[in-house]
């Protein structure tokens, strides 16, 4: 392992925060350079590259097609679902891209105005968000297959010129129709679209509305025909890029704005310098375009690096086993691949022996990124073992963009703690603050913040709505940001985030973390997933209660499970735990990005009335996870 110098590059940081960001500025193209690198004084808390000109579509595509990359491929679309692969070079990416932004400046999209992507995993979406930053048009891509009310929130809020959709989507065994979606949609919306472009899938086709949808196909062919050139529209480096809706949201979403400069900036550093890879590398983020993950890892920190990235359409298993990610990465020569620990649980689930792995060559393969949820340490030394890369946690937001800590792979990797995302990574002073808003000490749980200034390539604020970002983000901690994640450094300065501040229980006064209990109730050999939560308790205030789905493997009676894991946690954290109920369950409920839906769970154990979280990914578990706590006397049966 080579010697590390993050500690090197994270004190050059904290000495001159202004001059390391200028530097790694250069690695980007600017129409104008910045008056301010930082400007103090602009926005809620600053603003980056103030003064600067720029354009995100250029420095993704236009520059590497004219820069030698032409010819390399840019997007690889692999879609086992349709059973389609295909291949974009650079110089066709372009030209996807132009002709698309063609037929939207024939609508009249121009900078500034937004447009709303809702789509499937297709190379158009990826087309779409490059044609709208191409003309300085503001993109705001909403998860494909949402539901109609959530769409229209969406619609209402942003006040989209245009909605760029397709006909359908596939999921493995079942297509879903969108444009059913998109047109209850609109009609809900308060804020009509001028214009629908729609891609139409042969799976499931589509009515077009006469004088309102645009057929995808055939406006771009037209503006390839005929020979179309629409050139990149310099922007403000302070500009928005593009909004993105916090997933979860009821009511008024929560629109995460990201500027045009600082996000190139803080992206492009990041491929090299925390995930290690070189421009012209096989890169691949087994997410969706509609999650962070997806704009920040699937589209734009590839294209901008002058990778090669994968947009995969498919599940980690079942599309047709759970060798399909070996599979990818064997073919397209994948050298990493970011995903989220709860793809590797359900591989774990279906495979524990990891079989499928050495039918697939992996000597390309060096390195596997976990995050979007906490990566179990059990999780963590399986593929360790399995794959024989070193396996990197690392965690951030929404509303951050990229890692806010990471082992970082690019400056040299070190020694990994398990359970811990790693260390701050330049641009984030961590701290631990208690609930006053005092520093705890080392290992001490508190709540993690962030102090101002956030770096580069984070959220300014929230679209048409500061007031709403100081209540939400900034003011309970006066000068910091908070994550309303809670967790501990340790004496080495590695972070651990245990929960999110609403699933730290208080049991008889002692407060106690979720993910420490799941962390060990995973080390337990039948189990493949779990989560924990707090449920009511009239004497102890609150108690954990365990969700587990056993390896498929497993035979032994139940009982004897459970047994063996609260004695297990017992032993591990002590009888303050207090955990004597474990309910064996055949999924755990996740939203379409992995995350498991905690809170739900906990209002339905605890008879409180519940809505069906906007995100989830299939319902009935929800129904299967009422059953289970019925069966053992508690629960409730329906929904608010």
């Amino acid at each position: 392992m080579t010697a590390s110098r993050y500690h090197e590059v994270y004190e050059s940081w904290k000495r001159d925060p202004e001059a390391f960001w200028a530097k790694a500025a250069e690695a980007i193209d600017w129409d104008r350079k910045w008056d301010k690198v930082f400007a103090a004084d602009e926005g809620v808390y600053g603003r980056w590259f103030s003064g600067a000109l720029c354009n995100t579509c250029h420095n993704a595509v236009d520059r590497h097609v004219a820069s030698g990359r032409a010819d390399q491929p840019a997007l690889i679309y692999d879609s086992p679902v349709t059973g389609t692969k295909r291949s974009y070079s650079y110089a066709e990416f372009k030209a996807e891209v132009v002709a698309l932004a063609a037929v939207l400046q024939d609508q009249g999209v121009a900078k500034g105005d937004r447009v709303i992507i809702y789509m499937p995993m297709i190379p158009q979406a990826v087309f779409a968000m490059l044609a709208c930053a191409r003309l300085g048009a503001v993109h705001s891509v909403v998860f494909g297959g949402f539901a109609a009310k959530e769409l229209a929130t969406r619609i209402d809020d942003c006040a989209p010129k245009l909605v760029i959709s397709a006909s359908c989507g596939i999921e493995p065994g079942r297509v879903i129709a969108y444009k059913p979606l998109l047109d209850g949609a609109i009609e809900m919306a308060r804020n009509k679209p001028e214009h629908c472009i729609i891609v139409q899938r042969e799976q499931l086709g589509c009515e077009l509305i006469a004088g309102r949808d645009i057929d995808y196909a055939t406006s771009t062919e037209a503006a390839k025909a005929a020979g179309r050139d629409v050139p990149c529209v310099p922007v403000a480096a302070t500009d928005p890029l593009y909004i993105l809706y916090t997933s979860g949201t009821t009511g008024q979403p929560k629109g995460v704005i990201r500027d045009n400069g600082g996000h190139m900036v803080a992206l492009k550093w990041s491929m090299d310098n925390q995930f290690g890879i070189e421009p012209g590398e096989v890169f691949w983020a087994a997410s969706d375009v509609g999650w962070v993950v997806g704009h920040s890892y699937i589209v734009y920190a590839p294209l901008l690096h002058g990778c090669t990235t994968i947009l995969f359409e498919g599940k980690p298993i079942g599309t047709p086993d759970a060798g399909t990610f070996w599979r990818v990465i064997s073919e397209h020569g994948a050298v990493s691949l970011f995903t989220a620990p709860t793809a590797f649980r359900a591989i774990k689930k279906e495979d524990p022996k990891g079989e499928f792995i050495p039918k697939y060559d992996l000597s390309k393969f060096r390195t596997l990124f976990l995050a979007g949820e906490r990566a179990d340490p059990e999780t963590v030394k399986w593929a360790e073992q399995r794959l024989g890369v070193p396996v990197i946690d690392h965690w951030w937001q929404t509303e951050t963009g990229s890692p806010i800590s990471q082992n970082p792979v690019g400056l040299g990797l070190l020694p990994v703690k398990y359970g811990s995302p790693g260390v701050p990574m330049p641009g984030y002073d961590v701290q631990i603050l208690d609930d006053a808003g005092l520093p705890v000490p080392h290992g001490t749980l508190g709540n993690v913040v962030v102090k101002l200034p956030l770096p580069p390539g984070c959220l300014p604020t929230l679209w048409h709505a500061d007031e709403r970002f100081h209540q939400a983000y900034l003011n309970e901690f006066p000068g910091y940001y908070k994550t309303a994640d809670a967790g501990y450094i340790d004496d080495e300065d590695y972070l651990f985030i245990m929960a999110r501040t609403d699933d730290i229980i208080n049991v008889a006064g002692h407060r106690l973390s979720t993910g420490a209990m799941e962390e060990v109730v995973a080390e337990h050999p039948d189990v493949a997933e779990c989560a924990v939560v707090g449920i009511g308790d009239a004497l102890k205030g609150q108690v954990p209660c365990g969700f587990v789905v056993l390896n498929s493997a497993a035979t032994r009676d139940f009982q004897t499970i459970e047994k063996e894991v609260i004695a297990l946690v017992r032993e591990r954290i002590g009888a303050v735990a207090a955990l004597k109920l474990v309910i064996a369950i055949k999924r755990l409920p996740k939203t379409r990005s992995g995350k498991v839906l905690r809170a739900t769970m906990q209002k339905i154990a605890d008879n409180e009335p519940w809505n069906m979280p906007a995100t989830i990914d299939d319902p009935a578990i929800l129904d299967e996870i009422t059953a289970a706590l019925q069966a053992r006397g508690l629960g409730v049966a329906q929904s608010a």
